[in-house]
């Protein structure tokens, strides 16, 4: 049984770029690159119609940057995987990516069958850096994360469910403010910066299998 081709988007405001990863992904028999977008909104405006599976994404772009480009796709299309291609290996750069929500960061100068590998990675769920970019972020690594408490992890459960926090002092018969306080303690302990990126968070560790909460 032949599984569905990968769809792939390519957002770049460089054609040169954007042409160059096309023709070469494009050899691939198991990924269709569906669109190649020169702006954030583009793929914000076209996401729905398109359904990619993973969008390719620069981080400096006209207009709606990349990290909020990110923050917003996986709002609208939480399945969506985000792999950024950039030019920047610093670690603030990396770090930041991934808390808003991506999967992977590929240095725009790989070879681009560390593209595929990178594509191939996030479809299995995994997280990739590329080599540069692995090295440059090793120097910052997080210390290891504050244990979340049991009320913290029941509050993510329903937040990741898409349950405002009205919705989930109403559930849990507590103050709407007493939820924005866990909230804000939540993300300061997994070092998340979204909602997007506390969706995805649940996701990639369970917390939305089954009845109970995992994490």
């Amino acid at each position: 049984m032949t599984h569905a081709p990968t769809r792939v988007v390519i957002v770049d405001d460089h054609p040169m770029v954007t042409e160059g990863i096309q023709s070469i992904l494009e050899g691939y028999e198991d990924i269709e690159v569906i669109a190649a977008l020169a702006s954030g909104q583009a793929i914000i405006d076209q996401v729905g119609e398109l359904a990619p599976d993973v969008v390719l994404l620069d981080l400096n772009m006209p207009g709606i940057g990349g990290l909020s480009t990110a923050e917003i796709l996986l709002e609208r299309r939480p399945g969506t995987r985000i792999l950024i291609l950039s030019m920047h290996d610093s670690p603030e750069y990396i770090a930041s990516a991934l808390s808003h929500g991506a999967l992977g960061y590929v240095l725009k100068d790989v070879p681009v069958d560390e593209i595929k590998r990178a594509i191939d990675a996030v479809m299995a769920g995994e997280r990739y850096l590329c080599t540069g970019a692995q090295g440059s972020l090793a120097p910052y690594a997080a210390p290891e994360r504050e244990q979340l408490t049991n009320r913290e992890q029941t509050i993510l459960l329903l937040l990741a469910q898409g349950k405002s926090n009205k919705e989930v002092a109403c559930a849990l018969d507590i103050s709407v403010r007493t939820v924005e306080t866990h909230r804000k303690n939540i993300k300061r302990k997994l070092g998340i910066s979204s909602t997007a990126g506390l969706t995805r968070y649940a996701l990639e560790h369970g917390v939305l299998q089954g009845t109970g909460v995992r994490i």
